[in-house]
């Protein structure tokens, strides 16, 4: 899976997935949705054989969405001058694809498919720590599952880009991200180098309402243009530029990126997040809290933001606030959580109770 970073245009993944056998799950909770679910799905994603001028073959995946339509991502394909799906053993030719190159999207056309196409959702119907599944190919080790959830939703081009914990790797491009009624909600499209929390996939949404207007079935034949993930930084949609400045700790330009943000988009609270996240960064409290504050006014459920005001307010000792930041935590986003509260018990004890300023 390519893994774009601050300065760098493409690159390749190089984890594993969660998963090393078909049936895997992560807990009671998900035990029962990859049992109902992966035996069914698993039979609508499809691994993807991408051949180029040169004889070289590109593996990825793709998922049934319609009759003998499939889609993958265009950066599986966009070098192909033939390309395959592979279904139970069996090969059949793409006679045609239509191609979104900047949003990652490419659908095939394939006649004769012999399983049924999956339910397409919305990215607008998921919610911060909702449950997910991940279904794609790596390499030829065969059909992978990933478990995780809903991480972050990104306002993008007209849908939420979602980020996720669904762990997936090279060869799970195109595959499909799943919500717990088994509809396709993303198609599993890149990861950064950052951390195990992101994975990114394209919102379904983009297959509903093409952004670009509707696609247009052409020859399987190599095709030009970068996706909008392996574009220069600077061109970029806000959510990756703000990932590669907070991952190198840039924290005056990234608050000056969400400020920006905000001034564009006064009703995304992701902005006011990540505005927050900088402040702390820089050392200022009372501006952190205030900016996570805002967030929250816009979203109450946004559940990063009740993460980070847990752990700042642990840090300087307003324990009270931690209780409370902890128990809103809960309500919306329980993983994350008991995720925070292992994590400020594993730091030490708590530090003696300060005044609210």
């Amino acid at each position: 899976m390519p893994q774009p970073s601050h300065g760098v245009r493409k690159g390749l993944a190089s984890s594993t997935l969660l998963a090393a056998c078909l049936l895997t799950t992560a807990g009671a909770a998900n035990a029962e949705l990859d049992r109902r679910a992966v035996a069914r799905l698993g039979r609508s994603v499809l691994r993807i054989e991408a051949m180029n001028s040169s004889g070289r073959v590109q593996i990825g995946s793709g998922v049934i969405v319609a009759d003998d339509r499939v889609v993958t991502n265009c950066h599986v394909t966009r070098e192909a001058t033939r390309v395959w799906v592979v279904q139970a053993g069996t090969r059949s030719n793409a006679e045609a694809q239509a191609s979104d190159m900047t949003h990652d999207v490419c659908l095939l056309r394939v006649p004769g498919l012999q399983a049924a196409a999956v339910a397409v959702g919305r990215s607008g119907s998921l919610k911060q720590g909702q449950e997910l599944l991940a279904l794609g190919y790596t390499g030829g080790a065969g059909l992978q599952v990933s478990s995780g959830s809903v991480v972050a939703l990104h306002r993008w081009s007209g849908a939420h880009v979602i980020q996720c914990s669904n762990g997936f790797t090279s060869g799970a491009s195109g595959g499909g991200l799943f919500d717990k009624d088994g509809a396709l909600v993303g198609i599993l499209t890149f990861r950064l180098r950052s951390g195990r929390a992101h994975y990114y996939a394209a919102p379904a949404d983009w297959l509903l309402d093409p952004p670009q207007g509707e696609l247009r079935f052409v020859d399987v034949r190599p095709q030009s243009g970068h996706t909008f993930w392996e574009e220069a930084p600077d061109a970029q949609p806000l959510f990756l530029q703000a990932a590669a400045l907070e991952n190198a700790g840039q924290w005056a330009a990234l608050a000056r990126l969400a400020e920006q943000w905000a001034s564009e988009d006064a009703e995304d609270p992701e902005s006011f997040y990540l505005r927050a996240v900088a402040y702390e960064g820089m050392g200022r409290t009372d501006a952190a809290i205030a900016a996570w504050m805002r967030s929250l006014d816009i979203d109450p459920e946004y559940s990063r933001s009740w993460a980070g005001l847990a752990r700042l307010y642990h840090r300087v000792g307003r324990l009270v606030d931690v209780q409370h930041a902890i128990g809103a935590l809960m309500a919306h986003d329980p993983g994350l959580a008991l995720e925070v509260s292992a994590e400020l018990k594993a730091s030490g004890p708590e530090p003696h109770e300060e005044p609210n300023r």
